[in-house]
């Protein structure tokens, strides 16, 4: 188990690695596999985000009736042009409230890290593969990279909305995304954490505070700023902004914020948008 970005880029410098191959070896030496079982796993875990991806319904909502349909309409406006952002950011967007939409529904995603933060990897790098060209090895290298930086995260901190907040779940995979294109676009094992540590101080503070107590609203949108988030991170650290505050300090302090948050506002729906007029209203329909 490898428990700081530091170590892991020790690590990864010491045997002239790149990060995605320690990480691996790390997972081979922990659960007794070959390379190529490891390799092959999360291949197939990044095929699983693609296949969730293909295999979303704009047709359906989820039994709550709160969620479905959004991420159909956002891409509809990407292919009417009509987004500010571009259509790349604009297909990022769509396919991060598809998933989230996905999981609201019952079908099958890939919890990257958490089911409630299950669109934010796979919007970013689909559009990734699919704007620029990477194999499927390079993305399943970058997920390894992803990987690596979720560990460290659960392992210093949290990745659970209910221990420390939505920072712990959006704050993570966002970090773990940003990690991931920066090492697709050629970044340096301190560029790579440097991305993780911008994008999840970006986040820090935020609360869990679902509504009627699903993992609808305000979650699935959250996973647009993540996949946002995670892209300008890495655009930043590219272009040589480093972050003043390392990884690992980083990772702390969101620890250390989740455990400051009231129990309010770690996923028990008693504060936030939870307990707006609205939010009430919406709990008292669905609890009759």
């Amino acid at each position: 188990m490898i428990h700081s970005m530091e170590e892991l880029i020790r690590i990864s410098e010491d045997k002239n690695h790149s990060i995605w191959e320690t990480i691996l070896e790390d997972d081979m030496q922990d659960r007794s596999v070959s390379r190529e079982e490891s390799f092959a796993e999360m291949q197939g875990m990044y095929r699983a985000m693609k296949e969730a991806d293909a295999g979303y319904d704009g047709k359906i909502t989820s039994a709550s009736n709160l969620v479905g349909g959004d991420g159909a309409r956002m891409e509809q406006a990407v292919q009417e042009e009509n987004v500010s952002s571009g259509p790349f950011i604009g297909k990022v967007m769509a396919r991060a409230i598809k998933m989230g939409e996905s999981n609201a529904c019952m079908k099958r995603i890939v919890a990257a890290p958490t089911a409630g933060s299950c669109g934010v990897i796979p919007a970013v790098f689909i559009s990734f593969e699919e704007e620029f060209g990477y194999d499927e090895e390079k993305m399943t290298e970058a997920l390894f990279v992803a990987a690596g930086i979720g560990s460290v995260i659960a392992e210093r901190a949290s990745i659970s909305g209910a221990q420390g907040g939505c920072q712990a779940e959006i704050g993570a995979a966002s970090a773990m995304a940003a990690g991931g294109v920066t090492y697709l676009r050629g970044g340096n094992h301190s560029q790579i954490a440097d991305a993780a540590a911008v994008a999840l101080k970006n986040l820090l503070g935020l609360v869990c505070d679902p509504v009627a107590g699903l993992v609808e609203v305000p979650c699935v949108k959250r996973n647009v700023i993540g996949a946002v988030n995670a892209i300008t991170s890495a655009d930043m650290v590219m272009a040589g902004i480093k972050s003043k505050i390392p990884a690992d300090e980083v990772i702390d302090a969101m620890g250390e914020i989740g455990n400051l948050l009231p129990s309010s506002l770690r996923e028990t729906s008693q504060a936030g948008l939870a307990v707006t007029p609205t939010g009430l209203a919406v709990t008292e329909h669905l609890t009759k």
